[in-house]
């Protein structure tokens, strides 16, 4: 574990695990009653200093296949291991022979929960040949249905992209406008094309068929296996050359790519006036899927395609050809007034499980002021754990340097790995509901299974096509057993462990495995164990995960309701107080800060759809759903920072009293960062105050927010907006919007500081909906 110093920074330590509750009800009838969900959120192969990377296999019970981990008991004279999920004694093998209590496995060390394998395939050193791992794949699906100004944006970028890809990289490219071409890179003499219609739905067969790819493609011996038995760099090079002339290493297509893309133009096909362009972006996607299909199944691929507006011809469309037909808004869904919708989540859906059972990924990067159909496209993205970016134009710096993140190597990298797989074991009395985020159940029945399902459920197993350092998945589970049995009987602690199988950026197959343990608590008795064990920020996210889910799933589900029913029930339970006594009310420091998360969730994008696109409002899901804790967090409750003359950088309150004239505000809201300057610094500012000798003090402190904002910039994926405004400016709604309405139009004269501002609207404050809480958490039940 982390050491107690360290625990504010690093709360997930090396498992990549938190959960709500430390300390979990020993019943079911317990558990329901704690209202928040029991569920932990994992990050299956986050990066940390401590993690031992061992180069042989892991030894398995061979009842329930759990692994060694250091919480089974170990007979080291008879060279016994006992399984702590279901008590089965293994024979180590004879290489363990000389372990002792002094002279363990790295496995058995109590400070390595999480552990990680290379495993057999390419761990040995010699046998080990780079050119031989997997190669992963890269294929660029390029929307030409745009003015010219944003395709050349969008050829630039994908420029610099193919310049930084590995060159042992698999590199292939597809255009589309009203029809699809596919470039054969192969044929570098001239440029060659093959060119499908928009306006049909293609199956995977006739792709092949149609490039020609179709009865080698019958010839292949297994997924991404030569005859030989070792991996290819793309499968079936052996017997199926044909795949070549469109999959070709970044280093020898870079020259042939960088041509085709100076000669690309904007798609050539007649736009009647009144109409959208032609873009058949379904068929693109599934002609580049069928491609990959046929030449790669079994290594890491990603179809990384660049959209420029909505589809409107063959399947997938999400809106009409007429201009004046508008694209589908949150009333149109709710009142099933959206004829496209049903049709398009349906074809993204199947395309989503094909990719998922080639193992490939789908990556989206939309750059348009209208929608290109995120919300339709979430399905498949989900399912395989693809990157999704919204911007508004290909020349936004949200879209360019997003775009480059992605290809960085280094720090800087994503970590992007492929083909995951993740299993969990867990003590008997416990059983898993399913995952919220981006991953496939692979219905995995066991006894674990509960039998009701949140997310994807119904299994112990889940594939992860594509994932990276900080994805993260949220797992709910549920409490079997409805007797009490005494928590100081035979077994006070519960287990689960999690094993991640992936291949790595570097093309190794690893396998991450990390074993956690929590202990069983009588609430029967009192709540102080279960108290001391909440996690707020992780209950925060938890919850607002469900309620995005939900609202998704449930027909007519009222979230902001359903959040307060939850928080009263909640403060009811764990408050202190005396029957009906408003003002003696007090909650434990344990749970003083969720009360506040509600209130911002409330207000968030995430559970108030209204001004937000069904695209934005799919986007901010998905990224809630993958994103870890603490990002997530910012994006429920974003942080404020104050810089002023005579003080530090300091944390300020989310509040309209926060703003002051000769103030500076910075404001992370994960999707946008916002530098507010005062009105009297804007002031000095423009009279250029900053560039005189004497202020100097002046331009250190304009400086510092700048600097801050960089550095938040940098680490994060997708790359926040960056907006630089000033009080009573236009963009100031940034963070007006952000902030708790304290001072209003109603009551601006109570509360007016000189120099402060008041917010328009008719919500209520922090302060007003704690007083109502408090009044219906004493009532009695």
């Amino acid at each position: 574990m982390a050491a107690p110093e360290l625990a504010q920074t690093d709360p997930e330590g090396i498992e990549g695990v938190r959960m709500t509750w430390l300390n979990w009800p020993r019943s079911k009838v317990e558990a329901s009653k704690c209202v928040i969900p029991i569920a932990a959120s994992i990050q299956p192969i986050r990066p940390h200093v401590d993690l031992q990377i061992l180069p042989y296999p892991p030894l398995r019970c061979k009842t329930c296949a759990a692994v060694l981990n250091p919480f089974c008991r170990v007979d080291f004279t008879a060279l016994i291991w006992i399984c702590p999920f279901c008590f089965q004694r293994n024979h180590f093998p004879q290489h363990y022979s000389s372990m002792s209590q002094t002279n363990m496995p790295a496995e058995l060390y109590p400070n390595f929960p999480s552990i990680e394998y290379v495993l057999p395939n390419y761990q040995n050193p010699q046998s080990y040949n780079p050119a031989v791992a997997p190669s992963p794949i890269y294929l660029f699906v390029l929307d030409t249905c745009m003015i010219e100004e944003e395709l050349e944006f969008a050829k630039s970028a994908l420029k610099r992209a193919i310049g930084m890809l590995p060159d042992n990289a698999m590199v292939g490219f597809i255009s589309y406008g009203t029809q699809v071409q596919v470039h054969e890179l192969g044929f570098s003499e001239m440029s060659k094309v093959y060119v499908f219609r928009g306006s049909k739905d293609i199956s995977k067969d006739q792709v092949l068929e149609q490039l020609g790819l179709g009865i080698a493609g019958g010839r292949r011996t297994g997924p991404g296996i030569q005859k030989g038995g070792g991996p290819s760099p793309v499968a079936g090079a052996g017997p199926n050359m044909g795949i070549n002339r469109f999959l070709l290493p970044a280093s020898e297509c870079e020259y042939t790519l960088n041509s085709l893309l100076d000669e690309l133009a904007t798609d050539q096909w007649p736009v009647a006036p009144g109409n959208r362009a032609l873009r058949c972006t379904g068929v693109a996607l599934s002609v580049a899927a069928g491609l990959l299909g046929a030449s790669a199944a079994g290594t890491g691929a990603r179809i990384i395609a660049l959209v420029g507006g909505p589809c409107t011809e063959g399947p997938g469309v999400i809106v009409s050809k007429d201009l004046s037909d508008p694209v589908r808004s949150h009333k149109d869904l709710d009142k099933d007034a959206a004829p496209f919708f049903k049709k398009a989540v349906h074809f993204y859906d199947e395309l989503g499980k094909q990719l998922v059972s080639q193992g490939h990924v789908l990556d989206l990067f939309a750059s348009a002021l209208d929608q290109v159909g995120i919300a339709e496209m979430k399905v498949a993205i989900e399912k395989n754990g693809g990157l999704v970016v919204l911007a508004e134009s290909f020349g936004h710096a949200v879209f360019k340097d997003s775009f480059k993140r992605m290809f960085e190597d280094g720090e800087q990298s994503l970590g992007l790995s492929f083909n995951g797989q993740l299993e969990i074991n867990c003590s008997k009395d416990i059983k898993i509901q399913g995952i919220i985020g981006p991953c496939t159940s692979l219905e995995k029945k066991g006894p674990a299974v509960a039998s009701t399902v949140i997310g994807q459920g119904n299994t112990t197993a889940w594939k992860m096509c594509g994932l990276d350092k900080d994805t993260c998945l949220t797992v709910f589970f549920d409490v079997s057993s409805s007797e009490k049995s005494d928590p100081a009987g035979p077994n006070p602690q519960l287990y689960i462990q999690f094993l991640t199988s992936y291949q790595s950026p570097d093309g190794q197959l690893r396998l991450r495995v990390t074993t956690i343990t929590r202990r069983w608590v009588d609430s029967s008795i009192g709540n102080e164990d279960l108290i001391q064990g909440f996690d707020q920020e992780v209950a925060a996210v938890v919850v607002a995960r469900l309620a995005s889910y939900k609202m998704e799933m449930e027909e007519g589900f009222d979230a902001t309701r359903w959040l307060d029913r939850n928080l009263i029930r909640l403060c009811s339970k764990f408050g202190d107080y005396r029957k009906d006594d408003p003002a003696s009310f007090t909650l434990n420091p344990c749970f003083s800060l969720f009360p506040q998360f509600m209130f911002n969730l409330r207000r968030s994008q995430f559970v108030q759809v209204f001004n937000n696109s069904p695209d934005e409002t799919a986007y901010f899901r998905i990224l809630l759903n993958r994103e870890t804790i603490s990002n997530a967090a910012v994006m429920i409750q974003p942080s404020l920072i104050s810089y002023a003359f005579n003080s530090l950088p300091a944390p300020a309150l989310l509040d309209v009293q926060s703003i002051s004239a000769d103030r500076i505000l910075l404001l992370d809201s994960y999707f946008s960062v916002v530098i507010f300057h005062g009105m009297t610094i804007a002031q000095w500012r423009n009279m250029g105050y900053q560039n005189q000798p004497e202020h100097q003090g002046f331009a250190l402190l304009l400086q510092a927010p700048h600097d801050d904002a960089q550095s938040i910039i940098r680490d994060r994926f997708p790359v926040p907006r960056l907006v630089i405004c000033d009080q009573h400016g236009s963009q100031a709604r940034f963070l007006l919007a952000k902030l708790n309405p304290s001072a209003t139009y109603s009551n601006a004269h109570e509360m007016m500081n000189t120099g402060s501002d008041v917010i328009f609207t008719d919500d209520v404050s922090l302060q007003v909906f704690l007083d109502h809480l408090q009044r219906l958490a004493v009532q009695a039940s």
